[in-house]
This record gives structure tokens, sequence and C-alpha cells, in this order.
């Protein structure tokens, strides 16, 4: 076979397979060039960030009343479905500010309408809040629509 009679993406393969083969060689050459390197010596400090000390996680086990309750909160992403077309992130906002602290509040637009597609996402500052709102919410009426409340999934891709 000659090489007129190739298509010009099997050239453009050509290339870029060739392009890539001198790219690695030169990273290789590269590397040698450097020599062996000492390894960075790395503190447990730099690992562990704030973490407590085994003293201080002990104390909050023995008195767990003595807590810092913002310290401890853990943020929960809450689905709400079933939202009116005129709802707005205020008003979602609004509505779950009365259990605690709303760290985001999202409805979910269409990409090409930009209306609201009936749903949306809210995440609360703590799980306990959430838990609540959950159970305040899931079914009540919000705008004139019964919405549903429940803890947002990761979605199957």
């Amino acid at each position: 076979m000659s090489r007129g009679s190739y298509s010009m993406g099997k050239r453009q393969r050509e290339a870029e397979k060739a392009r890539k083969k001198k790219d690695k060689a030169e990273r290789r050459a590269r590397r040698r060039e450097m020599g062996p390197q000492e390894d960075e010596i790395v503190y447990a400090e730099d690992i562990a960030g704030n973490l407590p000390s085994i003293e201080q996680a002990m104390r909050v086990i023995d008195n767990p009343g003595d807590v810092d309750r913002a310290a401890a909160a853990i943020p929960s992403r809450l689905f709400v479905g079933g939202l009116s077309w005129g709802t707005t992130q205020d008003v979602l906002r609004a509505t779950f500010a009365e259990f605690g602290r709303v760290l985001e509040a999202v409805i979910v637009t269409d990409r090409d309408t930009g209306s609201s597609r009936g749903f949306g996402f809210v995440t609360m500052a703590d799980r306990k809040d959430a838990q609540r709102a959950i159970k305040a919410l899931d079914g009540s009426d919000l705008e004139g629509r019964n919405i549903a409340v429940n803890v947002a999934t990761e979605r199957q891709r």
C-alpha cells in the first residue's frame, strides 16, 4: 500500500502518535538530567492539619455536653421536589431557614428556556436541622403545591 492512499484521518493519527512519542522521550531525558532527587520531608502536622489531640478527643468523649455545637455541625443536602413554577430561590431559602442555617438554596432551571424544572436543592448547615426540616416540610404546601423533601442522593450516570 503506498503512502499516498492513506486517508487524512490516518495521517493525523500517525502524526499525533509520533508527537506523543517525541514528548515522552523529552520528558524522560529531562528526568534523567535532574538525576535522583531527595524525598521531601513531611511532618505529621502537615498531614494531620488541625486534628484534635488524643487528650482533647478523650475529653469530648467523656463530656459530650461541652462540645461546641457549631464545630460538630455536618452539612446536609436536601432534594426538594414538586415546586411550583413561580417559586424563587429566596422563597425556598426562607422556608428552610425556619429550621436552621441554610448554606445554599438552588432551583434547577431548564437550560434552553430558563424556566424552573419544578425541583431544587437546599444545603443545610447542620444535618440535625435538615432532619427537622424533612419531617416538617415533606408533603407540606408551598405556594399551592405539595412538596417532597428528602436527603439528596448522588445520581447514577
